[in-house]
Formats: structure tokens, C-alpha cells, sequence
């Protein structure tokens, strides 16, 4: 098989999956890991795809060109936080009540975190982040410790990813976690629109002692379509009165307690 066609599968097939790692790609594919992992090197440099740590994911063109649209429609970030203020203020009320004083915090990238962030000012707290808007929100307290983690910017969504952010929350040890979705279904997954973000949620679960995931009722079930976890690895569930109440029951039978805010 020539390097051509060896990229192109690479990334049919992470169309289908969002992520695969350098193992999986090379029993597909029949070639040995140092093989992809020269391949994916290639093509995160062209943009075909993002490398993370042990594999990659679909990049922001390829997740459009995958649904057939066009990478500029994804909704940027100063655009999604005037959307359902209320409902995320006040989800973060509820949330800083779980905080701590002297605890180690991740907050996810998403507007939801950074209302958050706005909380936590003058707390004796650590934030651990990827977010450039909750950098911007706590960069002069300082009462907080505030940790960013490395990574490609992307600018859209004023957020660091890619495999330098997860190497650097494979270093992280976190008392809570605030994590963000798209999208809850009706079966208790908890999905993502974004094929770059999935392993960076992943990550951060498991860097914290408790997970608590912050979604409104527009979330339910919202979009996305690639899994990042289910209602049984939560610890927390923080949303609002209009959630799909079936979906809250499958929270709680799984052992995850649920906040109305």
C-alpha cells in the first residue's frame, strides 16, 4: 500500500471513529506503530488531523469536511457565551458550593467553566485549565493558583488542545473536575461535537477524585456524537429544571447525584 492511500484510510477511518490510537491504526492498516506514528505526524502537520497522545483525532477541517460543512461554521466561543446566561450562572452558583477552600480544581474549556471561574475569584484555590477566557478571568487574583496547560491554540474556541494538553493533565492529580458536553443522551452517554476535544475530556477525568458535569437542559440531548464518558463514571451532575427527567433518573440508579440549579 502506497503513503497516499495509507493516509487516506488513516483518515476515513478516523471519520468514522473521531479518535483511534497508533496500536489500532496498525493492526487495520497492516503496518508497524513507527509507521503511523510517522504518518500521523505528516498529516497533523497538513491538517488532516490532530496528533494526541498514543493516537489522533479527526482535526476541526476534517470533523466539518466529515459532516459537509465548512470548518468556519463552528460557532465561536464569544458567540456561544451570550447563549442561555441564566442557565449557566446558575449551574455555577451550585457548582462553587462543591468547591473546597485549599482544593485542586480542572476546569474544562466551554462557557459553563468560565462562569465558574468568575466564582472562584478570591478563593484559595488551584485552577488547572486549558481555557484562554478563565486564564483572562483569574489572571490577576491572587488568592488563586492558576496552572495552564500547553497546547495548539485554537482560536476559535480561545482554547489550548492537542497532545502537549494531554501529556500535561497525565501530570495533573485534581480533587474536582468541572467538565462540559454537548450533548446527554437518553442511554447515559455523554457525547461531544469535537472530535479534538473528546480525548482532552477523557483526560481530565481521569486526573480528578470527583467529576462533576455541568449541562444545562439544552443538553438533553443536545448534539455530538462522539462518546466521552457515561452518567456512571459522574460523580455530579449539575443542570437545570427542564432536563430530560428519564436521563436524570439513569444519573442517580447509577450512583451520581443530581443538582437542579
Amino acid at each position: 500500500m502506497t503513503s497516499r492511500k495509507r493516509h487516506a484510510k488513516i483518515v476515513e477511518s478516523l471519520r468514522s471513529t473521531g479518535v483511534a490510537s497508533v496500536r489500532e491504526l496498525a493492526e487495520n492498516l497492516q503496518v508497524s506503530e513507527s509507521t503511523i506514528r510517522r504518518d500521523l505526524t505528516l498529516l497533523d502537520r497538513n491538517g488532516e488531523l490532530v496528533r494526541t497522545y498514543g493516537g489522533a483525532a479527526l482535526s476541526l477541517r476534517g470533523t466539518a469536511e466529515a459532516a459537509g460543512v465548512e470548518t468556519e461554521k463552528e460557532i465561536p466561543f464569544d458567540v456561544v457565551i451570550s447563549r442561555d446566561e441564566a442557565l449557566k450562572d446558575a449551574m455555577a452558583e451550585e457548582a462553587v458550593k462543591l468547591v473546597e477552600d485549599d482544593s485542586v480544581i480542572v476546569l474544562d474549556i466551554g462557557t459553563t467553566p468560565l462562569a465558574i471561574a468568575r466564582r472562584l475569584r478570591g478563593r484559595p484555590v488551584t485552577v488547572i485549565t486549558s481555557s484562554l477566557p478563565v486564564l483572562d478571568e483569574l489572571r490577576d487574583d491572587d488568592a488563586v493558583r492558576l496552572v495552564m496547560l500547553g497546547g495548539v491554540l485554537r482560536r476559535n474556541y480561545q482554547s489550548l488542545v492537542g497532545s502537549l494538553t494531554e501529556q500535561a493533565l497525565r501530570q495533573v492529580s485534581a480533587d474536582l473536575l468541572f467538565l462540559s458536553c454537548t450533548g446527554v443522551r437518553p442511554n447515559g452517554h455523554v457525547v461531544d461535537n469535537m472530535a479534538v476535544e473528546a480525548p482532552l475530556k477523557q483526560a481530565m477525568i481521569e486526573t480528578a477524585g470527583k467529576v462533576v458535569l455541568v449541562a444545562a437542559e439544552t443538553k438533553f440531548p443536545g448534539t455530538g456524537s462522539l462518546r466521552v464518558c457515561s452518567l456512571s463514571d459522574l460523580d455530579v451532575l449539575i443542570t437545570t429544571s427542564g432536563a430530560d427527567p428519564n436521563t436524570l433518573q439513569l444519573c442517580r440508579e447509577a450512583d451520581g447525584k443530581v443538582i437542579l440549579a
